[in-house]
């Protein structure tokens, strides 16, 4: 929070924020929490609200925590990979990769990630009064070719906040491309 609150500041005091997966709940959670966030868009937080995926079990961060304390900085991110859906093979492919290093480096950041996201990956109904407080305009997106745990995740999130808007860019999975999401973000962006 206080990175982006000096972000914004440094920008000028006020700011539009686009937050792509777990950074899209950091962006929601900047904005409940007061920064100066006149519109927000998020593509595809990761929430798991209903039955469509098993939900991330209760273990899982103390887990990461406890492997991280032992040195086992790969074995966080393969199971990074395998709870977002990785089969097996790309995993064992991916360490014979020169960006294997690279993603090992940053092992650290995955319990950043799904510490923001307690709460919101269950199988149940977001909580009603975590982004009570949002009222800048606020764009929830997700790509047609995303898996429907997730879309239904942005449908429940577009039901709960009160001033948002709900769409789906065709033909996008999770890895949306930038020329594709451009032109939604600078509709919603224009001044009206």
């Amino acid at each position: 929070m206080e990175d982006i609150a000096a972000l914004i500041a440094a920008g000028g005091g006020a700011a539009c924020l686009l937050g792509v997966s777990s950074g899209a709940v950091l962006a929601l959670e900047a904005a409940a929490r007061g920064l100066p966030v006149t519109k927000l868009a998020v593509y595809e937080p990761p929430f798991i609200v209903d039955g469509t995926r098993p939900p991330v079990a209760d273990d899982f961060i103390p887990d990461l925590h406890r492997l991280l304390a032992a040195g086992k900085r790969d074995e966080v991110v393969k199971r990074f990979m395998r709870m977002v859906g990785m089969p097996g093979v790309f995993i064992l492919l991916a360490r014979l990769f020169p960006n294997w290093r690279k993603l090992v480096a940053v092992a650290h950041t995955v319990s950043y990630d799904f510490t923001i996201l307690q709460g919101t990956q269950a199988g149940k109904p977001l909580p009603r009064d975590r982004w009570s407080a949002l009222r800048a305009p606020i764009l929830v997106l997700d790509g047609g070719k995303s898996p429907l745990w997730m879309r239904h995740g942005c449908r429940a999130l577009a039901d709960l906040l009160p001033q948002s808007s709900y769409r789906t860019l065709p033909d996008q999975t999770h890895m949306v491309k930038p020329k594709v999401l451009a032109p939604a973000l600078i509709e919603f962006l224009e001044p009206v």
